[in-house]
């Protein structure tokens, strides 16, 4: 539907060009809203929303909801949702919100249940898990480090590509790597990916599908998001690789199984005593 919208857009009306700017900035908020409240809050009459719906193919503004619903829930990526330089508070945490929701649908509506199963049967059984990203990156492998350090298998998270690149040589059959790139195509992370490949290391690739460190890992989960850099575009691709991360320690902390579970206990009890930030 959204993308219906942009395709018609510049042959519609004035009062109808207005409502669907109104509709493509904060598609979110609009399927809450009865038709009395989208008249309002575009600025038109209730007349121009029910023709903007018919010329969308739809019978009504019910339907027209229903439709730009399914666009949310299947992950359309919201290509004209970029905070721009008049909004408000509420414009910008609606845009936010929006594209973010949009592509956790996107990527988990397209995530492998299989890739999670074999990435996480690989680093269960880990002798050791090393985690690598630069940048942006860097702080979402120390993010995912920190939940695994606690499941009982020692960890490390490098940022410095140098010091990965040195440390993969290290690693030994029985150790992995968990590589997090969201271009997956920076030389210095397929070059550290290839030096633990040659160590006879396991690699566990979160990047994007297609790219040279997805084909070349033992295993991927991929996010393909629709980002830009510009410094107004929230960054979407972290929050993805953030909750592949935790899918990843969930399914490795299940298989640890009882024994986990009891560590995990004695942990809870002992920061129980140091209450803080965890």
């Amino acid at each position: 539907m959204l993308a219906r919208i942009m395709a018609v857009r510049d042959g519609l009306r004035p009062s109808e060009r207005k409502l669907a700017d109104c509709v493509l900035a904060q598609p979110g908020e609009v399927i809450t809203l009865s038709m009395a409240d989208m008249a309002e809050r575009a600025g038109v009459s209730e007349p121009t929303i029910a023709r903007f719906c018919g010329a969308l193919g739809c019978s009504g503004f019910r339907e027209f909801k229903i439709k730009l619903a399914q666009d949310i829930a299947a992950g359309m990526p919201f290509i004209d949702q970029e905070v721009s330089p008049d909004d408000r508070a509420a414009g910008i945490a609606g845009k936010v919100f929006d594209r973010t929701l949009a592509t956790l649908m996107q990527v988990r509506n397209n995530l492998s249940a299989e890739a999670v199963d074999r990435a996480a049967d690989l680093l269960a059984g880990a002798r050791r898990i090393e985690f690598y990203g630069s940048g942006n990156s860097g702080t979402v492998a120390q993010d995912i480090q920190r939940r695994f350090f606690r499941l009982g298998i020692p960890t490390v998270a490098y940022s410095d590509a140098h010091v990965y690149f040195v440390s993969a040589l290290s690693l030994s059959p029985g150790d992995a790597v968990v590589a997090v790139s969201s271009s997956g195509g920076t030389r210095d992370m397929l070059e550290a990916v290839q030096n633990a490949l040659s160590s006879g290391a396991s690699v566990v690739a979160i990047t994007r599908s297609g790219s040279p460190l997805a084909q070349l890992a033992t295993v991927s989960l991929l996010a393909d998001v629709a980002e830009d850099f510009d410094i107004h575009s929230p960054m979407t691709s972290r929050i993805s690789h953030l909750v592949l991360g935790d899918i990843l320690s969930i399914a490795v902390a299940l298989r640890k199984g009882d024994a986990l579970r009891e560590r995990l206990e004695r942990h809870k009890q002992a920061l129980s005593r140091h209450p803080r930030e965890q």
